[in-house]
C-alpha cells in the first residue's frame, strides 16, 4: 500500500468537507477548492480525518492514491492557512511596482512588463525589490510564480533577474583565455 497513500488528512475544525459523487468540496476560512477524484480512488470522512483508499493493486489506482492524497492535504493546508511565494528581484535598476492589482516589472528590458491579475492570486511587493505571490491553490501559486520568474531567469553570468527568496544561482566564470595571450 502506498506510504502516502494510506495516511489520514487531519482535518482542522474551521474547514468543511462535503463529497458528492466523484466531486469534494474542501470550504474554510480562506476560501472554498473542489477538485474530481479519479475513478477507483474514494474519499471518506472518518471523525475529524479525510481518508483515502484505491479499488486495487493495479498499478494505475496505486499511482492515483498518492497523488489524489496529497493534493487532497493541499486544498485542506490552503484554505486554512493558504499559500505564499517569495520572489526576489536582482539587478542594478531593476524594479517592481504596484499598479491597482496588476504588477509592472521594469527589468531593463525597452519596455515594462504588465502582467495581468490571476483570480484567485494576490500580489504583494515589498520595497522595489520583493514579489509575495499568495492564494489558496498551491498549484496555481507555483504557476504564476513561476510564470513571473520566467520573465527574466536569472543569469548565469552575473545574477541579475527574478529568482526566488533562498534560490542558489550559480555563476560561471567568464571568457578567461583574454588573459592568456602569446607567449
Amino acid at each position: 500500500m502506498s506510504r502516502i497513500g494510506r495516511l489520514p488528512i487531519p482535518v482542522p475544525k474551521s474547514v468543511k468537507i462535503s463529497i458528492k459523487d466523484d466531486e469534494i468540496t474542501v470550504s474554510g476560512p480562506k476560501g472554498e477548492l473542489k477538485r474530481v477524484v479519479p475513478a477507483g480512488i474514494s474519499v471518506a470522512v472518518q471523525d475529524t480525518n479525510l481518508v483515502v483508499s484505491r479499488a486495487s493493486d493495479g498499478r494505475e489506482h496505486r499511482a492515483l492514491h498518492g497523488l489524489t492524497r496529497a493534493l487532497l492535504a493541499n486544498m485542506v493546508n490552503g484554505v486554512s492557512t493558504g499559500y505564499e511565494k517569495v520572489l526576489e528581484v536582482v539587478g542594478v535598476g531593476f524594479r517592481v511596482e504596484k499598479a491597482g492589482d496588476k504588477l509592472m516589472l521594469r527589468l531593463g528590458l525597452s519596455h515594462p512588463v504588465e502582467l495581468p491579475v490571476v483570480a484567485g492570486i494576490t500580489y504583494g511587493v515589498e520595497g522595489t525589490n520583493k514579489i509575495k505571490v499568495t492564494g489558496i491553490n498551491k498549484e496555481l501559486v507555483g504557476q504564476v510564480a513561476a510564470n513571473i520568474r520566467g520573465v527574466r531567469p536569472p543569469d548565469k553570468y552575473k545574477g541579475k533577474g527574478i529568482r526566488y527568496s533562498g534560490e542558489k544561482v550559480r555563476i560561471k566564470p567568464g571568457k578567461a583565455g583574454k588573459a592568456v595571450g602569446k607567449g
